[in-house]
């Protein structure tokens, strides 16, 4: 099946499963954990549920995510060979596009969280760098194998990559981001991420 481009970013949407504790995890499962506790905190808080208090609900989970995702590394690297091409001023434009794409799809995708729960199977840590590796069990009984790249940046894991099923959430955006700009431009590209940006306000 082809993909669609820039399709919603289900990799953040397993980001909050996770109901199920690790065993003796390190600092970067730790803090991973940090962030989906807080994250279900605010899906389950009734005041929240209030349909008048939808903004608020998506901004406090907009901040959460921020905290553990590298938005800025992750444009980089999508970017690749393109990103050293590319002004300041063009940067600081593409930083936020990126990142607004990326949290809109997530926010539309956890609304609805199911409760399905996650396997933490272990980390690897390399000086600064880690992979937390875990399964998802949906609630129709798929397992689904997630793999997050973390960098150390202070006292703080900063997710910089995700792999579902083996494949990278940067590599399959780098692809696509590419492909594009060699096709168009990277002013075709900023547009169609606009674009995007645009139809899930819609949907």
């Amino acid at each position: 099946m082809r993909q669609k481009l820039f399709a919603p970013t289900i990799f953040l949407f397993l980001l909050i499963f996770g109901l199920a504790a690790p065993t003796q995890a390190g600092e970067p499962t730790e803090q991973m954990k940090l962030t989906i506790n807080k994250i279900i905190d605010i899906l389950n808080d009734p005041v929240l549920k209030d349909p008048a208090k939808a903004e608020e609900r998506r901004t406090r989970m907009r901040h959460v995510a921020n905290e553990r995702f590298d938005w800025r590394g992750m444009a980089r690297r999508s970017l690749a060979k393109h990103w050293n091409q590319r002004t300041e001023e063009e940067k600081r434009e593409f930083v936020p596009l990126f990142t607004d794409l990326l949290e809109r799809a997530y926010l539309k995708r956890i609304e609805n969280y199911s409760g399905d729960k996650v396997s933490y199977d272990g980390e690897k840590v390399k000086g600064k760098y880690s992979l937390v590796k875990v399964r998802i069990f949906t609630d129709k009984q798929v397992e689904i194998p997630v793999a997050y790249k973390m960098q150390k940046q202070g006292p703080e894991w900063k997710i910089y990559d995700v792999s579902i099923e083996g494949v990278s959430l940067v590599k399959n955006y780098r692809k696509q981001f590419d492909s594009v700009i060699l096709s168009s431009s990277y002013e075709g590209l900023v547009e169609k991420l606009k674009e995007k940006v645009a139809n899930l306000d819609k949907s």
